[in-house]
């Protein structure tokens, strides 16, 4: 079986290359680059709880060490402080704030070591040709070739050369936001935590922006960005410099304080939302698929988790054949997930951006606009948060023993510390993006005890029958507890953490059903209601964008 064919060699595709190989799926990863990225500490991502851990599980690198985790969030307006956030470990989760280019180099470190990966460096993408079979990529440069593959996914950002031959539109909007940003060693009086400062009483420079944000990462360094206003005014050195001295003096209350300018540059956001994520054997992921992040939104969480929605789906197509109804999932739950997001994004900008909007509409403007903004930047709500795929065509129907807990179906699992086959005490985060499902009983007590004591004992040999008969291959699990869930509830988890149901107890039919729906099922109607709901979502999107009844 040929390798998959990735596109672009950014943190998308690298990081897909290493899930597809933790699933023994070769890959080649061409790069138009020579296979090294320039430092530009002003160039940052922010990782939201999740994503992070994807990328530490597949690279084995703990991603704290190369970044900084934000010790709090503060919010201020003019000269009052909105509201404040401690971050620690037995509450919300901090972002993790990294150089672009140290996740890459620790993502090409891991890939060096992988010999499923194969990385072919100043190949850039010039034909792609499908058949039944296969895909067939061309690339021109000093090593310009042919490329035989299995499927081909371009991770190759917004202006992706595998969208355009295969001419997918990508509509939306250019230039919703752009900032000025400077990246500079210095102190600030709120060491290690991330600030929002709107309308700042200082503002002296040119144009006013409104509003200023600051983020530490590692040895003293902060990223600070300034929204600009509408247009397309040109960013000065001398105006950036101005800019840096006056915001310094006006956090510290003094004198500008000493501080080392390492890098600067413009950031221009865009939302824009390709209309087809998967074409035969070829599929898109990451700024290629869709652009995003106004009002402290972040894109690369969402095109990390493409790349874990994707990976554990082209898995079983490439070991055992087609699986199209697994594979026109990526599309289905994927693609709605980022809609609802720009669509949050887009109705809040008028609001946020708009001069006065909110204040006729919503007590307490201010701290209304606060807390939209706050969502954005922490990854929560409508903004921020990861989406939930409940209504994706992989979710079962009708499953008689289902009960709630409080995890909704179609999200995340909460990272509860789980009893392995072996015996060992893992976290369930760390048994995912194997390709496997994952069983997990709640079993109170079993914590205390050697599993040879219980894995012989009451409804332990029934379920694990029940495992071992799943149409896929699956890991048996045993927590002693789970929130919302009562004893023996079974939960079964997608390989990427997604809740598939919970049973109140082992219910061998039923957990057979769930499985096999999350495969794609043998339901092909389901397939086609899933398609006909989104043909008619992609009709409602552009009878939006352009005020008329799409034909």
């Amino acid at each position: 079986m040929d390798p998959v064919i990735i596109v672009g060699a950014g943190p998308v595709g690298l990081t897909l290359a290493l899930a597809l190989a933790r699933q023994e799926v070769p890959s080649v990863v061409l790069d138009e680059g020579p296979g090294k990225d320039e430092p530009r500490p002003a160039r940052t991502v922010v990782l939201r709880e999740d994503t992070a851990a994807l990328v530490t599980r597949l690279s084995g690198t703990p991603l704290e060490d190369l970044g900084a985790r934000w010790t709090g969030w503060r919010s201020m307006r003019r000269r009052q402080l909105l509201r404040e956030v401690v971050f620690d470990d037995a509450g919300e989760p901090a972002p993790l704030h990294l150089a672009q280019h140290v996740l890459t180099n620790a993502l090409r470190v891991a890939i060096a070591d992988e010999p499923l990966v194969k990385v072919a460096t100043d190949s850039r993408l010039d034909a792609v040709e499908q058949e039944r079979s296969g895909v067939t990529a061309r690339t021109r440069g000093p090593k310009g070739t042919w490329w035989r593959g299995s499927y081909l996914v371009g991770c190759d950002g917004p202006r992706s050369t595998v969208r355009k031959l295969l001419d997918i539109r990508f509509p939306g909007r250019t230039a919703v936001e752009r900032h000025a940003v400077a990246a500079l060693r210095t102190e600030l009086p709120w060491p290690g935590q991330a600030l929002l400062h709107r309308t700042p009483p200082w503002r002296t420079s040119g144009p006013s922006a409104g509003e200023v944000t600051a983020r530490p990462l590692p040895d003293g360094v902060w990223r600070l960005d300034w929204l600009l206003p509408p247009g397309k005014d040109l960013v000065t050195p001398e105006l950036l410099v101005t800019r840096i001295r006056e915001t310094l003096a006006g956090w510290t209350g003094g004198a500008t304080p000493p501080y080392d300018l390492l890098d600067t540059g413009v950031h221009t956001v865009h939302h824009r939302l390709a209309r087809r994520w998967r074409v035969d054997r070829v599929f898109v992921a990451g700024d290629a698929a869709h652009l995003l992040g106004a009002l402290g939104t972040h894109g690369l969480d969402e095109g990390l988790r493409d790349v874990d929605n994707l990976a554990w789906k082209l898995a079983p197509a490439w070991h055992h054949g087609p699986h199209e109804a697994l594979l026109d999932s990526y599309q289905t739950e994927r693609r709605a997930v980022v809609a609802a997001r720009l669509r949050a994004a887009d109705q809040a900008l008028p609001v946020l951006r708009g001069g006065g909007g909110l204040r006729g509409f919503v007590p307490g403007a201010s701290r209304g606009r606060d807390a939209l903004l706050t969502e954005g930047h922490l990854g929560q709500g409508p903004l921020g948060a990861p989406g939930a795929y409940a209504d994706s065509p992989l979710a079962p129907r009708h499953l008689e023993h289902e009960i709630p807990v409080d995890t909704p179906p179609g999200t995340p699992v909460t990272d509860v510390r789980v009893t392995a086959e072996d015996g060992t005490f893992v976290q369930l985060r760390s048994r995912l993006g194997r390709g496997a499902l994952l069983v997990v009983l709640i079993a109170p007590g079993t914590g205390v005890w050697d599993r040879k004591h219980w894995v012989s004992a009451g409804i332990m040999p029934r379920l694990a029958a029940a495992v071992t008969a799943l149409p896929h291959p699956a890991e048996l699990l045993v927590a002693e507890a789970y929130p919302g869930a009562p004893a023996h509830t079974v939960l079964l988890v997608r390989p990427d953490g997604q809740l598939v149901t919970a049973l109140n107890g082992v219910r061998p039919a039923d957990l057979y059903a769930a499985a096999e729906a999350t495969l794609g099922g043998k339901d092909r109607e389901q397939s086609e209601q899933a398609q006909q709901s989104e043909q008619a979502q992609q009709r409602t999107e552009t009878e939006a964008q352009t005020g008329s009844p799409a034909r």
